[in-house]
């Protein structure tokens, strides 16, 4: 899939995959700031265009645990009609953070069928059922 991309920052890093295999690509920080609610955010300086009937989907690295942060949305969402800059949002609980120039996120895109959704009066029976919290087991 190709994905047109922008440089909106001349540090930007067009994202790669680090390894073969690989499920997203790392997205690195060019600018750090944080907003009115004290959260922590990072500006990739990327813009790209998601093709239509894809999603772009952010997620926090596993190096994460190596510091205070949690994304503040879980699991960001791009849409493939938008085309500003790729930032993330994180809660801080305490002084360990990424900084410029680190990689903060990585960028999944995936296939994005259009739902229909068809009122019924009864569902059929699965073998959950409708079982909800913690019903299938630990």
């Amino acid at each position: 899939m190709r994905i047109r991309i922008k440089k909106l920052h001349e540090e930007a890093v067009i994202p790669k995959y680090a390894n073969f295999g690989d499920a997203a690509v790392d997205l690195v920080a060019v600018r750090k700031w944080i907003d009115g609610a004290g959260k922590v955010c990072y500006g990739t300086g990327l813009a790209m265009e998601i093709p239509e009937g894809f999603v772009g989907l952010l997620f926090p690295r596993s190096s994460i645990s190596k510091t205070n942060l949690r994304l503040a949305n879980s699991v960001g969402v791009i849409d493939s009609g938008y085309r500003g800059e790729i930032m993330l949002k994180f809660e801080k609980n305490g002084d360990n953070e990424y900084k410029e120039g680190d990689r903060v996120g990585q960028l999944m895109v995936m296939e994005n069928p259009p739902m229909h959704f068809v009122e019924v009066e009864n569902l059929p029976n699965s073998d959950r059922g409708s079982g909800g919290f913690g019903s299938t087991g630990n």
